[in-house]
């Protein structure tokens, strides 16, 4: 091959060795500066793991309920499912399930999390889904519905993860977590 520069001349495939070397290894370079974040956090410890409904409405409450609760940025992680509980046990949508089961092995493997917090709420367009019935016109019934999939998925966890058995269940009393009820 004829060149340009008679003083490369020869030196093409060296050239051509030099490009790919010089490509492949700015581009590791490049996606491993990308990538340093996401690896300086992906191990660690956090307590708790939370799993929430993915109600736009309650995007920000949720998040301001947890810091208020002292659980800020970096402090737990986060599951977001429609419906959160029925979201985790619900038949009509397994692939739901076997997302909530694999985020809480991979938070328990990577982030040592021994804490489950639940945060269902109330007028949630997943029951009204799932269970064809607008609970929200039915305070007792909704209570009660939602009492059942918390406790529904308890015992999952408890026999899956005994240690890791939800310590707190939640239902807001409005579907912005203004006031919280204790159930067991």
């Amino acid at each position: 091959m004829e060149t340009a520069y008679p003083e490369v001349k020869g030196l093409e495939g060296t050239r051509r060795q030099f490009l790919r070397t010089a490509i492949v290894g700015g581009g590791a370079a490049v996606l491993g500066t990308a990538l340093w974040p996401l690896g300086a956090f992906a191990a660690g410890h956090t307590d708790v793991l939370l799993l929430s409904c993915m109600d736009y409405r309650l995007t920000g409450k949720t998040r301001s309920y947890m810091v208020r609760r002292g659980l800020g940025d970096q402090k737990y992680d986060h599951i977001v499912l429609a419906g959160a509980a029925l979201g985790a046990v619900t038949d009509k949508f397994p692939e739901w399930n076997k997302t909530f089961w694999d985020e809480l092995g991979l938070a328990i493997d990577l982030h040592e999390v021994h804490k489950v917090m639940i945060l269902d709420h109330r007028d949630c367009g997943a029951y009204k889904q799932i269970f064809g019935k607008d609970f929200a016109q039915y305070p007792a019934e909704e209570t009660r519905i939602h009492a059942e999939q918390l406790r529904t998925l308890r015992v999952k966890i408890n026999e899956k993860y005994g240690q890791h058995t939800p310590k707190e269940w939640k239902i807001s009393t409005s579907p912005h977590y203004s006031s919280m009820t204790f159930l067991s």
